[in-house]
């Protein structure tokens, strides 16, 4: 009846305390109970996984004993649905990622891309091990497609699925990537219209400064300022024979 009964969580930031001086502190105030001495914790979420450390002491005089027991809870949660980052057109020959994203499943989830509703062969092995036909890398871990080079193929509907063990697993809405080749005609007619463009401008300049439209202009501007002048001389007279 001299036991003291204290309960610690143990986290990156420090050791916090659950159970002290017979209650319960932090979160767990109102939802967990002791069970002489271990807990008894309701609607557990993600935030309750981590480290425990349970410590007994003996209250009474003399020498004291202190026993102590470490405890990992892992709070297992079903996946959310991932966000999925798919580009809606590349060109061919182009670096292209797809990226899929959950952050709620726990253990953390793993994903499978699709193509057109079929699932995508992971790279495996290396030289003539390695699978054929396979023009991108993907990673279960992180959720990345990768295309090096991207090619007409490869156009049609993506979507990934996120999966963790726990739960049913999510996937992100369909999602349609179109890939063309490189309209080099167009890109050739475009620089040929601004270059017409541009020597029209250039003949245009040529042509006014040859006729004297410059010249005129300034000519008339001089004259303007001529007569703006002769009026505030003039004025000025004025006002001093006044």
């Amino acid at each position: 009846m001299s036991l003291r009964i204290e309960w610690k969580k143990i986290q990156p930031q420090g050791v916090s305390f659950v159970y002290y001086n017979g209650e319960f502190t932090g979160d767990l105030r109102g939802r967990a109970e002791m069970l002489n001495p271990g807990i008894r914790i309701r609607n557990v979420t993600r935030r309750d996984s981590g480290t425990y450390r349970c410590e007994i002491s003996d209250k009474s005089e003399g020498h004291p004993r202190l026993q102590e027991a470490i405890i990992t809870l892992t709070v297992l949660v079903a996946p959310a649905t991932p966000v999925c980052d798919v580009p809606s057109s590349a060109m061919t020959g182009t670096v292209v990622q797809l990226s899929c994203k959950e952050t709620e499943g726990s253990p953390p989830s793993e994903y499978q891309w699709y193509k057109n509703g079929v699932a995508l062969l992971e790279k495996t092995g290396t030289g003539s091990a390695r699978t054929p036909n396979i023009t991108y890398t993907m990673n279960k871990k992180s959720g990345t497609l990768l295309f090096n080079t991207v090619t007409k193929n490869d156009t049609g509907e993506y979507f990934c699925e996120a999966s963790n063990g726990i739960g049913l697993s999510q996937r992100c809405s369909v999602k349609r990537m179109q890939v063309d080749d490189l309209n080099v005609r167009g890109i050739i007619a475009a620089v040929v219209f601004v270059a017409l463009v541009m020597a029209l401008c250039g003949l245009g300049v040529f042509y006014a400064q040859k006729k004297g439209y410059f010249a005129k202009e300034s000519s008339s501007q001089k004259k303007t300022n001529y007569q703006s002048t002769s009026e505030k001389d003039f004025k000025h007279t004025k006002s001093f024979v006044i």
